[in-house]
């Protein structure tokens, strides 16, 4: 099979082993991927070829990726959701019932990635956030993160975040049911992303979006829609990496009395002074033992 005029392109859509990718003339087309070690994703700058007398192209090489979202598969190995993100946006609602640590633990990789991360409540359409729900809002807005509440249902509150992801490629994740594909349905008349009901007997969403796919948005930048994830653990086995995922702890251990102080039982612990004085949230800092546990469970596994 020859080949010719390379070129680069943007992978928009990734269907299994089937891509749609963006040229840089502007032109959309599928490719199939060159051999079984290339595992190109939503987000990739890769390298495509056209086949002679063929409708698809041929993707050959990935470029070397800004950075990536991850995840351990089922067999506990790193497989790779998106590349060369700029934002990602972190998503509850108060039905299912919000898991924190999920969006503890999707924060804490967009630190690592150095990307910008959002927290979006939806479902306001059902009633405010409880008192619960409203003091982790508040914890996230005193760490510095964006903070936007908003209704994919009667439409309230998206205009703010389109305006914070245009010129953007962001993804939008969290816990399945929360209604990542309604937001970005709103946000993008034309997606047409599958949406789906909560399963009736649990109360969580069933998985919906069985692809990942790069969606335009009217006033500029891109969302990717990606599977559902309802447990995902971010690829962080260190303690430094837990500490750099979690941006208060990190400011405030710059006091601590011991340079690697990991922020436990230590003597003269900002962190812990912090948390007695008030001024650091104690479930954040809970989230935080957690993630630490879960790293050295991880590094203790490799070796």
């Amino acid at each position: 099979m020859t080949v010719t005029d390379a070129g680069t392109a943007l992978v928009t859509g990734a269907y299994s082993r089937r891509m749609e990718l963006r040229l840089a003339d502007g032109r959309t087309v599928t490719a199939h991927v060159k051999g079984k070690r290339l595992k190109p994703v939503c987000g990739d700058r890769v390298r495509a070829q056209p086949i002679p007398n063929e409708p698809e192209w041929l993707l050959t090489a990935i470029q070397t990726r800004e950075n990536e979202l991850t995840r351990p598969d089922s067999r506990g190995r790193t497989e790779v959701l998106a590349a060369n993100l700029s934002t990602i946006v972190v998503m509850a609602a108060p039905i299912p019932a919000p898991d924190w640590f999920v969006v503890d633990r999707y924060l804490a990789a967009a630190e690592n990635m150095g990307t910008e991360a959002i927290v979006v409540f939806n479902k306001t359409d059902t009633g405010e956030p409880d008192a619960s729900a409203a003091a982790a809002l508040d914890a996230y807005r005193r760490a510095g993160y964006p903070v936007l509440t908003c209704s994919a249902h009667e439409g309230s509150g998206l205009s703010r975040l389109a305006d914070a992801l245009c010129d953007r490629i962001a993804i939008v994740v969290g816990q399945s049911g929360v209604g990542k594909s309604s937001v970005i349905n709103r946000l993008a008349a034309d997606a047409n992303q599958k949406t789906g009901a909560l399963s009736a007997g649990s109360g969580e969403g069933r998985h919906t979006t069985v692809s990942s796919v790069m969606i335009d948005l009217p006033g500029g930048g891109h969302v990717i829609d990606s599977p559902g994830v309802r447990d995902y653990a971010p690829a962080i086995d260190s303690a430094e990496a837990v500490i750099r995922g979690f941006r208060e702890i990190g400011a405030l251990g710059q006091e601590c009395r011991f340079a690697n102080c990991r922020h436990l039982r230590e003597p003269d612990c900002a962190v812990k002074r912090a948390i007695e004085e008030g001024g650091l949230d104690p479930r954040r800092y809970e989230s935080y033992r957690r993630l630490l546990r879960l790293s050295e469970e991880l590094t203790a596994r490799k070796y």
